[in-house]
């Protein structure tokens, strides 16, 4: 996800899916009307998306399951159940197990984003039968959050030598985002998660490392709110290598060098737009800038696939004692302000800086950083359908060459 100016190009991995027996349901006491990102769900594109790869079903089981839990714990229980596996679903169909469910090609993120975005409204419209507060509620959202990303999947082994011998990386992609401009988008770094998440990659020198992954909402506040670091900060200590993954330029991947602290404002999958420092536990010891630590020279320099790979080092800084911003081309200078790091200063910024910035204080010396993939486009003529053979061949490149680039970057350590 990358906002340049006043364009963004993000990519992120979502949420839901809609059901088909009528309207939202109604704002009854307890409950809530559906967000702005979950009344998309409503239009013609999701409905098709869900219908086509056999996750239609999801949003309406996982509400009759919550009209038949008698207590909060019961209702624990499915939101976890319910949650983990929509997301086991998603990989299992795009790893080519199990049914496809229908037409839609099975290498396809879209469907756990819709699928998620249909359960999360069932549960901010349920009124249960026992009385539940709005912390209790939202407690449940947070579980189905990340039960339904992946971020409760993550089998890294929390001791060394637990691992079987097989080194670990973990991977993050990003929810599909600019839907008002084009509901049809998907995101490539979260179809390539789902495409990833459990795989083993061999690297040049014959050792075996597993890939896990989860995905991340394009939200503003979930971000301020920690959701990065209470999924990362746990596993990072105990992985070879890890990569934040997200959508940039067209064309192009990019290695971006240097992250920088800084929101520009463009607006998110709930149109609500957050400028200023990224807010971090212990502000006062932030830094402006984090950096890579990614094997970026051998990776721009290996023969990874069909698109061209870039060391990007820009950023864009207040210098030190400046008021305006600087574009600089080499990387920040000393003493300055950051206003966009290299991949931008939007939500794929943000979670490089963050990753890095949880790898610095831990005091981590692994290879990370964030990569960027070229964005996912359709067939020019394409204007309407919800797929095409281009989309399909632009998606399947660009997960075959993150692949690749993961692999160089696990042979780093």
């Amino acid at each position: 996800m990358r906002r340049l100016g006043v364009l963004a190009v993000a990519v992120l991995v979502g949420a839901g899916v809609v059901t088909t027996a009528g309207p939202a349901p109604a704002q009854v006491r307890g409950a809530a009307a559906p967000t702005v990102e979950e009344a998309r769900l409503d239009k013609g594109v999701p409905r098709e998306i869900l219908r086509r790869s056999g996750f239609a079903s999801v949003g309406p089981e996982f509400a009759k399951a919550l009209r038949e839990a008698g207590s909060y714990r019961e209702a624990e229980r499915v939101v976890v159940r319910h949650g983990e596996r929509v997301w086991r679903k998603a990989v299992d169909r795009v790893q080519g197990r199990g049914p496809a469910g229908g037409d839609l090609d099975r290498a396809d993120d879209r469907p756990l984003y819709w699928a998620r975005l249909a359960m999360t409204r069932e549960l901010r419209g349920w009124q249960p039968e026992f009385e539940m507060t709005d912390g209790a509620r939202a407690a449940l959202a947070e579980r189905l959050e990340r039960g339904s990303r992946g971020q409760e999947d993550l089998r890294i082994p929390e001791r060394r030598g637990h691992s079987g011998g097989v080194g670990r990386v973990l991977m993050t992609g990003f929810d599909p985002f600019t839907l008002d401009r084009d509901i049809r988008i998907g995101n490539p770094s979260g179809a390539t998660a789902l495409a990833l998440d459990g795989t083993e990659i061999r690297t040049a020198d014959g050792r075996r490392v597993r890939v896990e992954t989860a995905v991340f909402p394009v939200r503003w506040d979930d971000f301020a709110a920690g959701t990065v670091e209470r999924a990362l900060r746990a596993k990072l200590p105990y992985v070879d290598a890890f990569t934040t993954v997200s959508q940039g330029r067209a064309g192009r991947i990019d290695i971006e060098r240097t992250n920088g602290a800084w929101r520009g404002g463009f607006g998110d999958n709930l149109n609500v737009g957050r400028t200023g420092p990224v807010p971090v536990k212990d502000p006062a010891s932030q830094p402006q800038w984090t950096k890579t630590s990614l094997p970026y020279a051998k990776i721009v320099a290996a023969g990874t696939g069909r698109f061209p790979v870039y060391d990007n080092t820009s950023v864009t800084e207040v210098p030190a004692g400046g008021k305006d911003p600087v574009v600089r081309p080499d990387g920040p200078t000393p003493g300055s302000q950051a206003r966009a790091g290299g991949g931008g200063d939007y939500l794929s910024n943000e979670i490089a800086y963050r990753a890095t910035l949880l790898r610095d204080r831990l005091g981590l010396r692994i290879p990370g950083g964030h990569v960027h993939t070229p964005v996912l486009e359709f067939d020019h003529a394409n204007t309407t359908e919800i797929s095409d053979p281009v989309y399909v061949k632009n998606r399947a490149d660009i997960v075959a060459q993150v692949r690749e680039v993961i692999r160089i970057a696990a042979a780093g350590k």
